[in-house]
């Protein structure tokens, strides 16, 4: 493991993400943020991915992310920052959001009429 300006050591995190969910994009923008290395498995593409997001958080919604070991099951990227902060995967740094970081996917917004979600694994 390597040490960074922004981490004591460079965490092990696997994330399991939809594409282009909202919830999704905020796991990324967090990751960015800290400049954090991360596997980010594909669970509406590869149905593998998602068989064994299922298998290793209990449940089936998304994201799910594994830090270390630990899995955080249906989570925001707000909450994947708040997590990583109080035990100290991450310092605070003063970086920006490159997206929102606590949005649900685009047929859970308000107004989002007649959207057809697709079945898999929502947040809410």
């Amino acid at each position: 493991m390597t040490t960074t300006a922004n981490t004591a050591t460079q965490p092990k995190i696997v994330a399991y993400l939809k594409p282009s969910c909202g919830w999704s994009q905020g796991v990324r923008a967090v990751m960015r943020k800290y400049q954090l290395p991360f596997e980010d498995r594909d669970i509406i593409n590869d149905p593998a991915q998602r068989a064994e997001m299922i298998e290793r958080s209990g449940q089936m919604l998304s994201p799910c992310v594994e830090i270390n070991g630990h899995m955080l099951p249906d989570i925001s990227g707000e909450d994947v920052e708040a997590w990583m902060l109080k035990n100290g995967v991450v310092r605070d740094n003063n970086r920006g959001y490159e997206a929102p970081i606590n949005q649900p996917c685009a047929h859970e917004m308000p107004g989002a009429a007649n959207a057809a979600p697709s079945g898999i694994g929502f947040r809410r």
